[in-house]
């Protein structure tokens, strides 16, 4: 009888920003998900949680390596990322032998000295195991490919979905496709093109007509196909500034190499032609606020992806805040990150009055902070639970926290930054997003999944911060020149093509 595969399991995964945000320590990990032993066994959720229902549906021997995973930010710092290798690495290294390795990555995370942390990764630990163990890795859709990862890894398969709907059975995909190779169903061989596309996540839907559910439509429809494994479209994430920056198609095929890059080439070729068409509209709050005003009803929704925590940027900013302190009708809600005047509130006590200094401070990079007077409507502890995505189950927390009300505007204010998944964060503490005029939602896209049943309408604002919505005007040191949309036309361009073979 087969013994059962001895599969090992792990996990450093967070998305980071050199444009802005908090830097990403250790204790951001601690804070958000840090799992060793038998605590990795217990994880439900996310990419995690799908690796180890499908080796359990499958009797495999796993076994448990660090998991950490934090909230986006700014870089890791060096020495952070250095303890968390260093742990899964530890593990890993008294584990073996090990017939497989199993590892959810993001794709878009650096540290202060290095620019590649998954390849990086990737590396250490094909050197660890050697050239025969196979090793597979999972992705976010925001992935930046690397010629590294791509050499150093038998197979990358990202999700398929934006917003999130998918961690966990991507993780399921991730764990068959080492389970195949294992048994010898699969013989892996991948490609990556790649093209050069800066742009926001505003129109990166999967849902629908848009431009890049176009080219994830066809990038699944490969997996029809006799030879196909796995294909990935990916909107690689535009706030890092590294030399291979670059979103495009990733094709694994059963021993085909050049099949995998006709395929993955004409994904890529998919998206540089729908190019225009991830660029969004954008207004000022003031001429949003206007415009809304004009509509019937509420909420409608002022999408301030500027400040999205979840990219990576400090949630702090108040850019919305003077436009909707006044209105005519109805009242605005309006999230902030200040962990100083979270503990004015606390301080003063709910149902009483403060003056507080509101905004930028943790990045004040972006933007001034406003002095307000008001009242302190509800204070909380800021526990939540995410009700799915990334950290699905998973209980988490903004810190001490308060619903602030001046004038029209209900801020709510938290100690930490946390990743908008859907209204965790404003149920907590109780507030009417059904009865509001305006909600800023601060992320580019998961507020369609939230508010598309009750919104009245929507507006994408043009604000200053490490997340704009559009990445036209930023100004990056280490990405090659030309790319899009820099400018907006590359003659004679054609993909770059990364093997896993190389």
């Amino acid at each position: 009888m087969q013994q059962p595969h001895r599969v090992a399991v792990g996990s450093i995964l967070t998305e980071c920003n050199q444009f802005g945000g908090k830097l990403i320590e250790y204790a951001e990990f601690a804070r958000s998900q840090l799992a060793r032993g038998q605590d990795v066994m217990l994880i439900e959720g996310g990419a995690v949680g799908g690796m180890l229902a499908a080796l359990r549906e499958r009797g495999a021997d796993i076994v448990p390596l660090v998991v950490a995973s934090a909230y986006p930010g700014g870089p890791i710092a060096q020495d952070c990322y250095a303890q968390l290798k260093a742990d899964l690495l530890a593990d890993l290294a008294s584990a073996l032998p090990v017939d497989g390795v199993l590892l959810a990555l993001h794709g878009a995370a650096v540290t202060t000295a290095i620019g590649d942390v998954e390849g990086d990764l990737l590396a250490a630990t094909r050197e660890l195991v050697g050239p025969d163990v196979p090793v597979v890795g999972t992705l976010d859709l925001h992935a930046n490919i690397t010629a590294t990862m791509v050499r150093q890894a038998d197979g990358l398969v990202a999700w398929e979905t934006y917003p999130h709907v998918d961690p966990f059975s991507t993780g399921e995909r991730g764990a068959r496709l080492l389970l195949g190779t294992l048994d010898g169903a699969y013989k892996p061989a991948m490609a990556m093109a790649k093209v050069p596309i800066l742009t926001s996540a505003i129109n990166a839907s999967t849902v629908g007509e848009g431009p890049f559910a176009d080219v994830m439509r066809l990038a699944k429809s490969f997996e029809e196909l006799p030879e196909v494994i796995s294909t990935s479209a990916l909107h690689a994430h535009a706030t890092l500034d590294v030399a291979e920056m670059g979103g495009g198609g990733l094709v694994i095929t059963n021993g085909a190499e050049e099949r995998a890059v006709e395929l993955a080439q004409r994904i890529a070729d998919r998206m540089w032609a729908n190019r225009f068409a991830l660029e969004p509209e954008i207004l000022t709050p003031a001429e949003a606020v206007a415009e809304g005003l004009k509509i019937r009803g509420g909420p409608v929704i002022l999408v301030e992806c500027a400040d999205c925590v979840g990219g990576g940027a400090a949630g702090d900013s108040v850019a919305t805040i003077p436009a909707v302190q006044d209105l005519s009708e109805g009242i605005a809600i309006v999230p902030v990150v200040d962990p100083e005047a979270a503990a004015r509130c606390h301080a003063a006590g709910a149902g009483n009055t403060v003056t507080l200094t509101l905004g930028h401070k943790i990045d004040p990079q972006w933007g001034e902070p406003l002095t307000l007077t008001g009242n302190v409507r509800k204070l909380s502890d800021g526990a939540f639970q995410y009700t799915g995505g990334i950290w699905a189950k998973e209980w988490a927390t903004m810190g001490p926290s308060a619903v602030f009300e001046s004038g029209s505007a209900k801020i709510l204010i938290t100690t930490h930054g946390t990743y908008e998944w859907r209204d965790e964060q404003f149920r907590a503490l109780g507030m009417d997003l059904e009865g509001a005029k305006f909600i800023v939602a601060k992320n580019p896209m998961n507020y369609r999944q939230t508010y598309s049943e009750m919104a009245k309408g929507e507006f994408v604002l043009d604000t200053r911060g490490a997340t704009p919505p559009t990445l036209r005007h930023f100004t990056y040191h280490n990405v090659p020149r030309p790319y899009f949309p820099l400018v907006n036309d590359i003659p004679n361009f054609t993909p770059t093509i990364l093997r896993g073979s190389e």
